[in-house]
């Protein structure tokens, strides 16, 4: 296994392909493997780096709250790491979120922008809205069908840490998801990459919300993905490739 040092943390990380560099961010409770059938198809084109932050997948748990500022700073240190100072950024979820706080706050690191199922703040996910608090891995279809947690099995599968640890990640994603992001609309004005926001037309992100994302980034393309919800990656993982393939393409 490759393991890299960021910022003090021993964090799992994978590099395949060859061509510009793509970097996937992965979201909340999620591992590298959500987004595997991404990163297998992109780096027939591409070289795809990508790695797992502290707490999912085969990293192990910190002693400490998560937070976007924290998840920025080991974006960049990871990119350091591998001397990159510009990248094709593709993030689910929290890897999302993250991915939009990297091209406002720092735009020299990312080419482009594919932004799936991210929220500005907390308020999104209101019982008025008819959301409530989201797992990244979802536990239910579109249908509603109720289906395996995907994700906790990887997690029991992967972490150093023991499956059993996974509440406690699961306790602190949920601290973190009821009080940040807190991202003005306004401030997405001065994202200069090209963007694609996506999202499910039954995800906890409402369909407006995404809207309001692309409308307030210049230039910025949206696709909301018919029949799918949170787990779009999953549910419509084709689509999403070949969407995400498009995009690309036109840069």
């Amino acid at each position: 296994m490759n393991y890299l040092s960021i910022n003090g943390e021993e964090l799992y990380s994978e590099v395949a392909g060859a061509g510009d560099a793509v970097l996937l961010l992965h979201g909340g409770f999620c591992s590298l493997e959500s987004l595997r059938g991404q990163f297998d198809e992109l780096a027939q084109n591409y070289q795809v780096f990508a790695f797992e932050r502290s707490g999912h997948g085969r990293s192990a748990d910190i002693n400490a709250d998560y937070s976007y500022a924290r998840g920025i700073a080991d974006t960049l240190a990871y990119l350091d790491a591998h001397g990159l100072q510009s990248v094709h950024v593709i993030g689910y979820s929290d890897g999302a979120i993250i991915g939009l706080m990297l091209a406002l706050e720092h735009p020299q690191r990312v080419r482009s922008l594919v932004a799936i199922s991210a929220n500005l703040d907390p308020a999104v996910f209101t019982p008025a809205a008819g959301n409530g608090p989201r797992l990244d891995s979802p536990p239910s279809s579109a249908q509603g069908e109720v289906k395996p947690d995907l994700e906790r099995m990887h997690y029991g599968r992967l972490s150093p840490d023991g499956a059993g640890h996974a509440d406690a990640v699961l306790a602190k994603l949920m601290r973190l998801w009821t009080s940040e992001p807190q991202i003005d609309p306004a401030s997405l004005a001065a994202v200069t990459a090209p963007t694609l926001i996506m999202s499910g037309d039954r995800d906890s992100i409402p369909p407006a919300h995404s809207l309001l994302i692309a409308a307030s980034i210049p230039g910025a393309q949206l696709s909301i993905v018919p029949g799918t919800g949170h787990g779009l990656i999953a549910e419509r993982p084709e689509l999403i490739g070949t969407l995400v393939r498009d995009f690309l393409a036109q840069l």
